[in-house]
């Protein structure tokens, strides 16, 4: 029997501009910086996981190619009692809120979006039962 997965070490999302991807992850997200390649990618901290932004440009060349084009999404887990204080940052900062959810679940979360478009939401973790 295959041991179970032990969770998503990191999470990846494509930027064409990376400069203002670091510029809003690292800066207006508060994300410690783990390295960046030139124009290729620049790998932030998050939690327990890794979040890459990747300039999709960049990663169809040989000899590692992977990747997407287009928007992504990702949610960051945020403690229900944090979830304001997140959201009036993220607006101080002049990112626009596209939805606050109150889930059926009792659950919620809102959605934003990064410079590049990718859908970004900050959710509790009791939006799929984790605690």
């Amino acid at each position: 029997m295959t041991p179970a997965l032990e969770g998503i070490l990191e999470t990846a999302l494509y930027a064409p501009d990376l400069d203002g991807a670091e510029a809003f992850y690292g800066g207006v997200l508060g994300l410690q910086k783990i390295t960046r390649a030139g124009n290729r990618h620049v790998f932030f901290r998050c939690g327990p996981g890794v979040l890459l932004i990747f300039n999709p440009a960049e990663t169809i060349k040989p000899p590692l190619s992977h990747g997407a084009t287009g928007q992504g999404h990702m949610c960051f887990r945020v403690a229900r009692e944090a979830l304001d204080a997140w959201k009036a940052k993220l607006e101080t900062a002049g990112v626009a809120i596209e939805a606050d959810v109150a889930w059926p679940n009792g659950a919620r979360s809102f959605y934003f979006r990064d410079p590049a478009g990718n859908s970004l939401e900050c959710a509790e973790p009791g939006l799929w039962s984790i605690e």
